[in-house]
């Protein structure tokens, strides 16, 4: 019998982890992080991670798990959550992934492969000989597919950025899908949807909430730390905009307006993303959401599809 496993995704802003934690806590269910950013130590309020009364709420994993200049890839993550998923089921306890970055949660879903590739200095030629051959715009285009978050921070003329980030992306593996692949789990997908212009105010109102939290100052503990502006998490959206009013100059409203505009486009790029995913189950979501609400009708599906009683 398959495994049962609950996910909650939708792009940024829409209230995945506020959902996914009264699941949790309806249900004994227990947190697995489907972000790319939680899993770092000391990068709190640019992630948008969890406060530690909500942490301590629920059992959360794969979050807080790494030092900020560490490496995470899919690969790493897919590796983690099937054991997680064994493990909390093994306990008698639900398994909910709170997601953000879709290609995490599509390789755990569809049980994409990972094989094997050549050593990195060979990979980092041959992905530099294909942008070269398929033109910067194309190859930028295959990063959005493989990793939209590390996308979102670079520029797509930026060739030697783009090839790194599909390197650290890959880290060494390639990945293969099956093209009518069974998924492994029992799997209810909900997603958040909500109305474009609705959720660009969330994601605008949400980085000043940000600011006013001290997003400024966490980057700059994190550089005066010694934590390289060129390692994979200090290239991911409001850590690489902070890093360039900082350290390279640019003026503080300029960079914040570039934060929001990055932000608005990487929701932009994942809500292109699920659309790859047709399982998905979506809830539409009010401009102001009455969670209240859109939790209880995840529990009627949760019921519906038998996962409880």
């Amino acid at each position: 019998m398959k495994e049962k496993v609950v996910v909650i995704l939708g792009a940024t802003a829409t209230g995945k982890s506020h959902c996914a934690i009264e699941i949790a806590k309806k249900y004994h269910g227990e947190i697995i992080s489907g972000d790319s950013m939680l899993v770092y130590r000391d990068m709190n309020i640019g992630t948008a991670k969890p406060t530690a009364e909500e942490l301590a709420s629920v059992p959360h994993h794969l979050v807080d798990i790494l030092p900020a200049d560490a490496k995470f890839s899919v690969v790493d993550f897919k590796e983690q959550a099937e054991r997680l998923i064994a493990e909390i089921t093994a306990r008698g306890h639900l398994p909910i992934i709170a997601g953000g970055t879709g290609l995490y949660i599509k390789a755990l879903l569809e049980n994409y492969s990972f094989n094997s590739a050549e050593e990195d200095s060979d990979l980092r030629r041959q992905l530099e000989q294909e942008a070269a051959e398929q033109g910067a715009e194309a190859f930028y285009a295959r990063l959005q597919a493989l990793d939209p978050q590390a996308a979102a921070g670079i520029h797509p003329n930026n060739v030697r950025r783009v090839v790194r980030a599909m390197e650290s992306a890959l880290q060494g593996d390639t990945v293969a899908q099956s093209a009518a692949v069974e998924m492994p789990y029992d799997a209810l997908v909900i997603g958040l949807d909500m109305e474009r212009s609705a959720l660009y105010d969330r994601i605008n109102r949400r980085v000043d909430l940000m600011l006013e939290a001290g997003l400024v100052e966490e980057v700059r503990s994190l550089l005066d730390a010694g934590v390289s502006p060129d390692c994979q998490s200090m290239q991911s959206i409001g850590y690489r905009q902070i890093v360039w009013y900082l350290r390279d100059g640019m003026p503080y409203a300029e960079a914040v307006d570039k934060l929001k505009q990055a932000t608005r486009n990487f929701a932009k790029r994942q809500v292109t993303w699920y659309k790859k995913m047709p399982y998905i189950n979506w809830l539409q979501l009010a401009p102001e959401p009455d969670y209240v609400t859109v939790v209880g009708r995840i529990c009627e599906m949760l019921v519906e599809r038998g996962f409880l009683e």
